[in-house]
């Protein structure tokens, strides 16, 4: 098995990508698009220009490093440094390098790894099978539908470009050019140019879907005969999943970002992933964060000098993990935005709420309506997409991929989520566009927003922040990873509040030994950037080897043999014999055929058949014959001889013969490539075959 790590991504909104060959298949784990490089765009033409003003940064500048000091003092970014042209997009960078006919299977594990795919399908060599759950299917044709609807308000700023080859390009190659912006286009070691490409159509998208299989919870789809992969829940995101993979030289566990216990979507099932033979973890959500302890990641419940292996049953460690501490954290950061606009909007301001993480957005619509409902403040919640309506209705439609709590909604006959209630008492409007006839009879300030996009570049937040921006008493509230200096920097000055959000994404390095220790595989892949962040020697009993990006990683296999799968009937009819060169091993011998079916070796008999025929089966030897030890034997079945030793030219035994005497004349010829029997006395030839068999091992 080989893994190429093509990008370990940046967070949520750009998950990793991966290339693994499996039994001579090469499988491509998800496809994303790098939204965030799209900041380097101007949202709009500065024909119409903001005043002149100081440009913040990020973050103080006694917190900043020896080279972000640098940059400020070589020139601070200022909004003519972006870009004014419609915007490429960037996809994986190494993915461009791989021939698309050499990819035989795509796997998708979450909506966000889908929305780069129709940039492969496009390609007429691209006959690949691409699997992901039904929900990722749907969600993430919607994202990518919006996202091309989004993108269209570029066109009409500035106009199509057929160009092939990013133009703009040409200008950032220059001195004074900021250093950050240069880093986004041309990455840190200066190739990443070819990455970029012009966005896909709404035709693309539904090309790019035709060819997908969309897969059920824990389904089993079979490749070719020799894959078994299923899906299993990773409770990141409605339909996000694991995927496990079972072929006849073993099982791969294939663990992407993950949340034990989520309030909206089904809870990681890692129960299945136990005792894979090759696990590759890739949940790069605790590199985001300081996550780091003094003794590197050893779990709450864990001795600082304990190993993986603990006294606790399975039972307890993976109760461990189930902890609804997380689940209460997030619960207080959600209450916490909802107070935030609540302020705002008590004083007279709005509230624009740029996330679009699905999850967040269905809690954050459901705690808001309940806390408005209960409080005197009578505010209008808006939600402006082009895919807000089919969107949120589908929701509704999942019950399988949802947690037990809202499963248990459904089965008593109520809505899985608080905002069906709320947009049917008109509290929740929902509008698929900012200049929508009804949105404008119904708009009234100060109102609670949802609107894409994170990124700032696209969609109704872009117009919205030019609203409000210079209102200190609205909110603008923002997802973690992306940079407020960049993404603001149009629309400084701002005088709005900002609250940006870090919430939960994945598996908390902490828990990672306790996971391993109730998972048990045979072998763990983690990223190299681990390095440093856990302590290996709490990993003892479970190999760990580390991958790097862009370096392939040959993972040793964990079982030479295969197993092979014989019906029950067929092995009770075999005649099985013991051998004598190996202690409790048996042979039996067949006629057949060895398939490749289910993802397992099976043995298709023809048995029956030659039983029917009533032919013999002559009996097949292996080895060489000792001379003295086969007249040893001759001798106790009453046949007498003398043996006669030849040399080759080179001087070392050539072949043997052993001259029979007794009762009738015959001889016997061994040699390194066989044994000779020649007598004219059939009883003769009979007893020495008796005596050859009983010297060597045969079926």
């Amino acid at each position: 098995m080989k893994l190429t790590c093509l990008s370990k991504g940046d967070g949520f909104h750009y998950p990793p990508c991966h290339m693994l060959n499996l039994c001579g298949f090469r499988i491509l784990i998800d496809c994303p698009l790098d939204l965030l490089a799209i900041t380097i765009f101007s949202p709009f033409p500065y024909d119409v220009r903001f005043e002149a003003s100081e440009y913040p940064s990020d973050v103080p500048l006694d917190a900043q490093s020896p080279t972000q000091k640098k940059q400020k003092l070589e020139r601070q970014m200022t909004p003519d440094d972006l870009v004014c042209a419609e915007p490429w997009y960037k996809t994986v960078k190494a993915l461009h390098l791989w021939e698309a006919s050499l990819i035989d299977i795509v796997l998708i594990s979450n909506p966000m790894g889908l929305l780069g795919l129709p940039l492969l399908t496009q390609n007429p060599r691209f006959c690949a099978k691409i699997y992901m759950t039904e929900a990722t299917a749907k969600i993430g044709q919607l994202m990518m539908e919006d996202l091309v609807s989004m993108h269209m308000e570029f066109r009409r700023f500035y106009g199509p470009d057929d160009s092939s080859f990013p133009w703009w390009t040409k200008n950032l190659d220059g001195e004074e050019v900021p250093a950050l912006l240069k880093k986004v286009v041309f990455g840190e070691s200066g190739d990443d140019l070819g990455s970029w490409i012009r966005l896909y159509s709404l035709d693309d998208i539904k090309s790019c879907m035709k060819k997908v299989q969309a897969v059920k919870f824990a389904e089993e789809v079979c490749y070719n005969g020799t894959l078994i992969i299923n899906a299993l829940s990773s409770g990141l995101e409605i339909g996000a999943c694991n995927w496990l993979i079972n072929g006849p030289n073993g099982s791969l566990s294939y663990v992407s970002d993950s949340i034990f216990v989520s309030p909206h979507a089904k809870n990681f099932d890692f129960h299945r992933l136990k005792g894979t033979d090759v696990m590759i973890y890739s949940d790069f959500s605790c590199l985001q964060t300081a996550e780091v302890t003094e003794n590197g990641c050893n779990s709450p419940d864990q001795d600082n000098n304990s190993t993986i292996s603990s006294d606790k049953n399975d039972e307890n460690l993976a109760a461990s993990l189930l902890d609804t501490e997380e689940s209460l954290e997030e619960l207080e950061k959600l209450a916490f935005v909802c107070s935030c606009a609540a302020e705002s909007a008590d004083a007279g301001g709005s509230t624009l709420i740029t996330i679009t993480r699905i999850g967040i957005v269905l809690q954050l619509l459901e705690l808001m309506s309940n806390s408005l409902e209960s409080s005197s403040l009578k505010v209008p919640i808006f939600v402006i997409s082009s895919v807000a309506e089919e969107l949120l209705g589908y929701t509704n439609t999942i019950p399988e991929w949802l947690c037990e709590q809202r499963q248990e909604k459904l089965i008593s006959g109520e809505p899985s989520f608080g905002h069906f209630k709320f947009i049917k008492d008109k509290k929740i409007h929902l509008f698929p566009a900012i200049h929508s006839p009804n949105l404008i009879t119904s708009w009234q300030e100060p109102c609670i927003v949802f609107a894409p996009h994170w990124s700032l570049r696209l969609g109704p937040s872009v117009q919205l922040l030019q609203r409000w921006r210079g209102d200190p008493k609205s909110l603008l509230v923002l997802e973690a990873g992306i940079s407020s200096g960049l993404g603001l920097l149009p629309f400084r000055p701002i005088a709005m509040r900002i609250l940006q959000c870090s919430f939960l994404s994945g598996i908390r390095l902490q828990k990672l030994p306790t996971l391993l220790s109730v998972l048990q595989p045979k072998i763990v892949l983690v990223p190299d950037a681990f390095n440093g962040r856990i302590n290996h020697t709490e990993m003892k009993p479970i190999p760990m080897l580390t991958y790097s990006e862009n370096k392939t990683l040959r993972v040793p296999r964990t079982a030479d043999n295969p197993d092979v799968e014989i019906m029950a009937e067929l092995a009770s009819k075999l005649s099985w014999r013991i051998l004598r060169q190996g202690e409790n091993f048996g042979l039996a011998r067949l006629k057949g055929e060895l398939l490749m079916e289910g993802g397992k070796h099976r043995l298709v008999s023809g048995l029956e058949q030659e039983a029917s025929s009533g032919k013999a089966t002559g009996l097949r030897h292996w080895g060489s014959v000792a001379p003295e030890t086969l007249l040893d034997s001759l001798v106790k079945m009453g046949i007498t001889g003398s043996i006669e030793h030849s040399t080759g030219g080179n001087g070392s035994e050539d072949k043997c013969v052993i001259h029979i005497t007794n009762p009738s004349s015959g001889f016997i010829e061994t040699s390194d490539i066989g044994t000779a029997i020649i007598t004219d006395d059939k009883n003769v030839a009979s007893q020495i075959f008796q005596a050859i068999d009983g010297i060597l091992d045969g079926i």
